[in-house]
């Protein structure tokens, strides 16, 4: 026994001013296989205020005492973009037809030819479902990437709260007590008769020095305090030290002297060049290293660039290539972004940070942090070392 297809029921808002043909326009839906939940109106206000309802599409007449389709449509489109809109019209010309169509209409029939309507009318309403799946999918995918942002942040500065606190430890703790166990050696040392007793006090002392001279290394690394003196000077001395370390010419340029920076850009920066550094001196087999920090028309600016191998699609495009992801979170905490270019010839990072009102002064004597040292908003700070 043959099966008695399943009507399809739609809401529809009918923009009509005839009975007749608000009729006969129902009279082809339900021919079609449509069973429609069906309003006739045929003002402007009435169609503003029905509207606020729920609707699957809108069938609109061209031609309405003071009032039209395309005004409709209009006003349709500043309330909802995707909601399928048909203009149905006893006598429509074509520029009038591609006008409507230009304005987002979905399609647009005759009175004298409505074997149209329900194809038509069908295929507009799951263009339209599809759209607003995609839309749903889409600010549920920007929710989810602001929430995983979010989460990257707090995890930066998580790990910036434990190193500063593991740095403390360390001074605090583990450095007092080599100190003190560097002052008994040296006393020993002085006072222990020549021979075995004393070489061995002496070899115990260098040992204690080395010990103290990591565990400073150590501090420097999990919390740079050379930043107490301002983003300049520690990237002077990073650029310095870098150098001597690797035997790469490195330059460092800067447009400010001093700089007053908000809270946390100064360690964002750090950081940045810290790894792209150290990028370099593991792959990039450079002999020259650029590092530039400018400020201008409101936006730091700090550029690393070396003539080096560069880095190919595939090293950018490695799974677990977290250094330049990190680099790119590490920035989004202070609204930077980072741009990086490569080729053959070398590679060039740039990180970008917006100061807002924040000014700049090449003066001395002006602070490099904006809020007082040891603030605990302040996660660029030192603290009480």
């Amino acid at each position: 026994m043959p099966r008695t297809p399943q009507l399809r029921r739609l809401r529809l808002l009918h923009l009509e001013d005839s009975e007749l043909d608000h009729q006969l326009v129902l009279a082809h839906l339900r021919r079609g296989g449509i069973e429609p939940s069906m309003q006739r109106i045929d003002t402007e206000g009435a169609f503003l205020a029905a509207l606020d309802q729920r609707w699957d599409a809108v069938i609109s007449d061209y031609n309405l005492p003071g009032f039209s389709g395309l005004v409709a449509l209009e006003l349709l489109r500043e309330r909802d973009a995707l909601l399928p809109f048909i203009l149905v019209s006893g006598e429509i010309g074509e520029d009038t037809a591609v006008e409507a169509m230009r304005n987002g209409a979905s399609d647009y029939l005759l009175k004298s030819n409505l074997i149209r309507l329900v194809p038509a009318l069908l295929h507009a309403v799951e263009v339209c479902e599809g759209l607003r799946a995609r839309q749903r999918s889409d600010e549920e995918l920007a929710r989810s990437r602001k929430r995983l942002s979010e989460l990257a942040q707090h995890l930066q500065t998580s790990i910036e709260m434990e190193r500063a606190a593991i740095a403390r430890e360390i001074h605090d703790d583990v450095g007092g007590s080599l100190t003190a166990v560097k002052f008994d050696l040296a006393w020993l040392a002085r006072h222990a008769p020549n021979g075995p007793m004393a070489e061995r006090a002496q070899q115990a002392l260098e040992t204690v020095n080395h010990a103290i001279e990591a565990s400073q290394r150590i501090m420097h690394n999990l919390r740079p305090a050379i930043l107490e003196q301002g983003l300049v000077a520690a990237l002077q001395w990073m650029t310095q030290r870098f150098e001597r370390r690797n035997g790469i010419m490195t330059a460092f340029r800067t447009s400010h002297d001093h700089l007053r920076l908000p809270p946390g850009v100064p360690l964002v920066a750090y950081r940045t060049a810290q790894e792209a550094l150290t990028n370099i001196s593991k792959h990039a087999r450079a002999t020259r290293v650029q590092v530039d920090l400018t400020v201008a028309a409101g936006v730091l600016s700090l550029e690393i660039s070396d003539n080096g191998r560069g880095l190919s699609n595939q090293d950018l495009g490695k799974e677990r290539s977290f250094g330049i992801r990190g680099l790119h979170e590490r920035a989004d905490t202070v609204g930077g972004w980072i741009d990086l270019s490569s080729s053959p010839t070398g590679t060039t990072l740039i990180l970008s940070v917006p100061l807002d009102v924040v000014g700049t002064s090449s003066r001395p004597g002006d602070t490099d942090i904006d809020l007082p040292l040891g603030s605990p908003h302040d996660p660029s700070t030192w603290g009480a070392l």
